[in-house]
């Protein structure tokens, strides 16, 4: 999906001009794997138009492979627009969060916020219905693609687009020989469900496509605006089926459980960074992005929570969907220091950019880094 970025803050109707990016919340996710060093394919429909030769060849420049994604001559790509001052529910949370009356992205990313009084929530108007991707169908997508990798990662948008969308959505979470990992973050859009019978379904769709997955990404946040559910371990009871939970906290962090052989859950919380945020957009995928990064290399839980955090300051610290995740070196180091130390870092714009060794390195990303 293309988006478009205003050039200062303000109402859409204010705002002159807006810069053209690339988002969408399942090629965030491959972006962010890409340039951690994995290997990552999207697949996904756009159209013949400049939008979708623009996305492919800004997706394929991260190093994705997009050998998969089909073009389609008789539908558009998709596009959206949003204000620069995107908030989350009711004010600042740094976490991503979707906004009550269905703006901002969903899913909090678990950076901690800095002390800035509260802006107006955002407008975000999405030009979806109709586009390539909501034509994706089980005919058109075959399942032997979709689970030929170690880890597929699916979100709650995808069955939001379309009935073909959703029936996708159900065979390719369903549980048969070959599946592989399959890793599914909740994204709920409001507005991306409010036409039809979809507002009454949608709680329930997106439940069952949760309790079908392996590796589950739920914002505290969205959780209860989705199905009233308060709370990391009210959460875990309505999800019990996934053998590995990440609940999402905004700005205090995130929380995982994970099963253990006897049926118990092991419990990590892992508190986020101090973030002084640009922009929240995409930082909920950047969170998935590190976490299914450690996942892929066998982290400990706690480990991949944190690398989560640091993807997610990373798209924090940028205007649009996509930061620059930092080296796996030296993100390790970051990753590796004792309680302490991770609770006095503090991450401002730039700070990826940063060249110093690990010891001095900590040092500097925990004061506040200017442009």
């Amino acid at each position: 999906m293309v988006t478009f970025v205003p050039s200062r803050p303000g109402r859409l109707a204010d705002v002159p001009s807006f810069a053209r990016g690339i988002g969408g919340a399942e090629s965030n996710v491959a972006c962010g794997l890409a340039r951690a060093g994995h290997r990552a394919r999207w697949i996904s429909r756009v159209g013949t138009d400049g939008f979708g030769e623009h996305l492919v060849r800004e997706i394929a420049a991260t190093g994705v492979d997009t050998a998969y994604v089909q073009r389609d001559p008789h539908r558009p790509t998709g596009i959206y627009f949003r204000t620069a001052g995107e908030r989350a529910v009711g004010s600042e949370a740094a976490d991503g969060s979707e906004a009550a009356d269905g703006s901002g992205p969903a899913g909090g990313n678990g950076a901690a916020e800095s002390s800035e009084p509260p802006e107006p929530l955002a407008e975000v108007v999405y030009y979806r219905a109709g586009s390539a991707a909501a034509a994706m169908s089980p005919a058109l997508i075959p399942r032997e693609r979709a689970w030929s990798g170690r880890v597929l990662h699916l979100t709650g948008i995808t069955p939001a687009l379309s009935t073909d969308c959703r029936t996708l959505m159900r065979e390719l979470t369903a549980r048969a020989p070959g599946r592989p990992l399959v890793s599914f973050d909740l994204n709920y859009r409001v507005s991306l469900w409010q036409r039809g019978d979809d507002a009454e379904q949608g709680p329930a769709v997106l439940l069952g496509l949760a309790r079908g997955s392996d590796l589950v990404f739920v914002g505290e946040d969205e959780a209860e605006a989705v199905w009233g559910t308060r709370g990391p371990a009210a959460i875990r009871a309505a999800l019990p089926e996934p053998e590995l939970l990440v609940v999402k906290q905004g700005g205090a962090g995130a929380t995982a459980y994970a099963r253990r052989p006897d049926g118990t859950d092991a419990v990590t919380f892992e508190p986020a960074p101090h973030v002084d945020v640009v922009a929240p957009v995409g930082a909920g995928d950047a969170f998935a992005a590190g976490f299914l990064s450690g996942t892929l290399r066998g982290l400990p839980v706690a480990e991949r929570l944190r690398h989560g955090h640091l993807m997610a300051a990373a798209a924090l610290t940028v205007p649009g969907d996509l930061g620059t995740p930092l080296s796996r070196e030296r993100a390790d180091q970051l990753v590796a220091l004792d309680a302490t130390r991770w609770g006095t870092l503090r991450f401002g714009p730039g700070w990826t950019d940063l060249p110093t060794p690990a010891e001095k390195w900590a040092e500097t990303a925990a004061v506040e880094v200017s442009d």
